[in-house]
């Protein structure tokens, strides 16, 4: 069972994600820089989210995989 507040966050950060065009390594940006709320917070769900392939990680900037969205 995934908990609602892991639902939003994941939605959260897509959004973010998306309005920056965060769908390459080119364009790839920090939570920080996404204004992504508490880009500090649930570390282990971001993680989470790169072992899924839903998001990329290069260094600290993520970007989307946008045929896992």
């Amino acid at each position: 069972m995934v908990l609602p507040v892991l639902l939003m966050r994941k939605k959260h950060i897509i959004n973010k994600l998306l309005k920056l065009n965060a769908v390459s390594q080119e364009n790839a940006v920090t939570f920080k820089e996404a204004g992504i709320i508490n880009p500090n917070g649930f570390k282990r769900f971001s993680l989470h989210l790169v072992e899924q392939g839903v998001l990329y990680q290069c260094g600290d900037r993520y970007y989307l995989n946008t045929a896992k969205i």
